[in-house]
């Protein structure tokens, strides 16, 4: 194995484990899937019945790392996530509620997405940004967090391969905007332009 190679591999894991060690692991209840098929009946409509949503304004949910939807949906609950739609939609709901949701769609296997030909330029500038980041605006790898195939790492840090370009953009935009509040992504995004945003979630798009 080359040197460069070992040392690429050293770096990646040192960046993984101060991320395990910076920010823990938050505990989570189990989740029962059976019961959250019938909860997440009213899910359905934007995300799809299996959680691969076809509408490319709502996120793909299916496969998602155990515990993300569960703590996603409590922060619409608490109103740490601004959405009026998602707001009402858990107002009644419970945390076994979130975790049994969360368990139903962690099921699934996520759809696959591609890159159109005459977007593969676009998704390369995406590809550098997500493997090696940008060291002279002290933006790291996105790879870090979220793994080199984009899968997430449980719990903290969620799956993105395969996930809509459009909804992406929308994430990052608003992450960089501080409309959505997450410290360490508002820093990230923050420093990232809209351009390199786009090409960015390109490239997260095709992930698989």
């Amino acid at each position: 194995m080359e040197i460069s190679t070992i040392r690429k591999i050293m770096t990646f894991g040192l960046i993984l484990g101060l991320c395990i060690t910076i920010f823990g692991k938050p505990a989570f209840g189990a989740g029962n899937a059976e019961a959250g098929k019938s909860k997440a009946a009213v899910c359905t409509a934007c995300h799809g019945a299996d959680g691969n949503s076809t509408i490319p304004d709502f996120p793909k949910i299916a496969g998602q790392i155990p515990g993300y939807v569960a703590k996603q949906l409590a922060a619409y609950k608490s109103g740490e996530r601004a959405n009026a739609i998602m707001a009402g939609l858990v107002l009644s709901m419970t945390e076994q509620d979130f975790l049994d949701i969360d368990a139903y769609y962690a099921q699934f296997d996520g759809s696959k997405a591609s890159v159109d030909e005459s977007e593969l330029v676009a998704a390369n500038r995406g590809q550098e940004i997500y493997r090696r980041g940008l060291s002279q605006f002290s933006v790291p790898a996105c790879m870090a967090c979220h793994g080199p195939a984009g899968n997430g790492i449980p719990s903290r840090y969620p799956k993105v391969s395969g996930q809509f370009k459009e909804y992406l953009v929308t994430a990052l935009s608003e992450f960089k905007s501080g409309i959505r509040v997450n410290e360490e992504m508002n820093t990230i995004a923050f420093r990232l332009s809209a351009q390199q945003i786009e090409d960015l979630a390109l490239y997260m798009q095709a992930l698989d």
